[in-house]
């Protein structure tokens, strides 16, 4: 038996705004440990037998995201399956099972979201080769979480008759939605329900045998848009018109609630947390000893039971109590704990009124590195470019602005119209209006620039791209 774990990382993760934003979720932040969430999904992996490598369902905007922060964990044999619009998780995980089916006519699935956490690796290691014999006696097998509370936030699970009187995996009785703070004290009491996880392991020809039975036109749609995939470098893009017209569901609607072959796992001692809102992260995060998570340059005086995060500047606070305060370039969140679910709203109001902070930060990664916004006016803006070694940006040109670019440390070399450059530290260049150009980097250090644009449109459309290492081509 060969495990095929399926990692999920298309989500947008506004519940964690300002830090997570649509063009850089929670999955790729470092909110707990050194390693973003997603690497650490990844190399929670490492260790188990009999695993293949890891197929990760994200999208276009975030395809190099992924696989560079795979790349940074050694995870380098991984396929990355492109939605070109959000489905859900049921016709993702049927996509999957599709993929991994072509290899393997006896594949199991291992379906992992890429944004929770899990303290002890150890545990989850060992659920997992429990759950996985489940999953080959023909069981759809998913993981309950023991609650610690009362939470209105998570589905539960009830649990029926124990499957093997040696484990603690079951059949599924019931899966309830969300509760209200009422019915979940009682699920709480009974000792019978448990919390949804949202990981699954089954058998990849099983999850699609039910799939046809309960969503035939959703596994239609899903093989039509596997069989006219294309290959772009790294990555699988599934055929747009037949995804795009593919039901949305989840794997918990679509699948689990309506099948015969339901199992649960009680997945105790894993230290799991779907890190759902800033309170969940504080949860486990470490405190000090007024139960304040203090992250980053905080000073504080009086204050307890707070999570204060400091990205850039310098946060004080005085005599508060039970608060959330959040802080990035570009913007700052205040919130009472009881509130922090509350979060979208204000992503909502954002999105409505056009802002873009609801979906990029003030610094942008790109595959050949990063951009960062400095300053602007009506006709300027200033950014400071990070260019990574051996990389470099499309050949392009811009309609509207002119650019000045000055070298802080590294080696650039510019095509400018009909020349090329070697520029050093504090030597620059500029480029006109109209001008066909380049940047790359071909040193072994990282490239860091400081570009000055001017003009009457400063947009980042305002690009009209001739040749492109990463297959943003527009013009042949």
């Amino acid at each position: 038996m060969t495990i095929t774990p399926v990692i999920l990382c298309g989500g947008s993760g506004t519940r964690m705004w300002p830090l997570s934003r649509g063009g850089y979720p929670k999955q790729f932040l470092s909110l707990y440990g050194d390693e973003s969430l997603l690497q650490q999904t990844a190399t929670r992996l490492k260790g188990l037998p009999d695993v293949a490598a890891p197929l990760l369902i994200s999208n276009n905007d975030q395809r190099f995201l992924v696989a560079e922060q795979l790349r940074a964990v050694g995870v380098n044999k991984a396929k990355i399956v492109l939605e070109p619009v959000g489905r859900n998780t049921a016709p993702a995980v049927a996509a999957a099972a599709v993929i991994a089916l072509e290899n393997n006519p006896d594949a199991v699935l291992m379906v992992l979201p890429s944004d929770h956490v899990i303290v002890h690796s150890d545990v989850f290691q060992r659920l997992v080769l429990q759950a996985a014999v489940v999953a080959e006696q023909g069981k759809l097998v998913t993981f309950g979480i023991s609650p610690t509370e009362p939470n209105t936030g998570y589905g539960y699970i009830r649990v029926g008759k124990k499957l093997f009187e040696s484990d603690t995996s079951y059949e599924v009785a019931e899966f309830v939605e969300k509760p209200n703070a009422e019915r979940a004290a009682e699920f709480l009491a009974t000792g019978e329900y448990y919390w949804n996880s949202g990981m699954f392991i089954f058998r990849a020809d099983l999850y699609l045998q039910e799939l046809a039975k309960f969503q035939p036109k959703m596994l239609e749609q899903v093989k039509l848009a596997v069989n006219a995939s294309k290959r772009d470098l790294d990555f699988v893009r599934l055929d747009s018109e037949a995804f795009s017209a593919c039901p949305s569901d989840s794997i918990d609607y679509a699948v689990m609630e309506q099948t015969d072959h339901a199992a649960v796992i009680v997945a105790a001692g894993l230290g799991w947390n779907d890190i759902g809102s800033w309170t969940a992260l504080s949860e486990v995060s470490p405190s000090d000893e007024h139960g304040n998570n203090l992250v980053g340059d905080v000073m504080v005086e009086g204050v307890s039971n707070s999570y204060i995060r400091s990205e850039n500047r310098m946060i004080a606070a005085l005599g508060v109590d039970n608060l959330v305060i959040v802080e990035t370039a570009d913007a700052i969140l205040v919130a009472h704990k009881d509130r922090v679910q509350d979060v979208k709203n204000i992503v909502n109001r954002l999105q409505a009124a056009g802002r873009s902070e609801s979906v990029t930060h003030r610094k942008v990664y790109r595959p050949w590195g990063s951009y960062e916004g400095i300053d602007a006016g009506s006709r300027f803006q200033v950014k400071r470019i990070i260019v990574n070694p051996g990389a470099s940006l499309s050949l392009q040109m811009h309609y509207h602005r002119a650019e000045h670019w000055i070298v802080v440390s590294g080696t650039a070399r510019v095509v400018n119209g009909d020349k090329t450059l070697l520029l050093c530290e504090n030597q620059s260049t500029y480029i006109p209006i109209g001008a066909t150009h380049r940047l790359e980097n071909p040193g072994k250090f990282p490239l860091e620039m400081i570009e000055v644009q001017s003009g009457s449109y400063l947009g980042e459309d305002d690009i009209v791209r001739f040749e492109d290492t990463y297959g943003r081509v527009e013009v042949k």
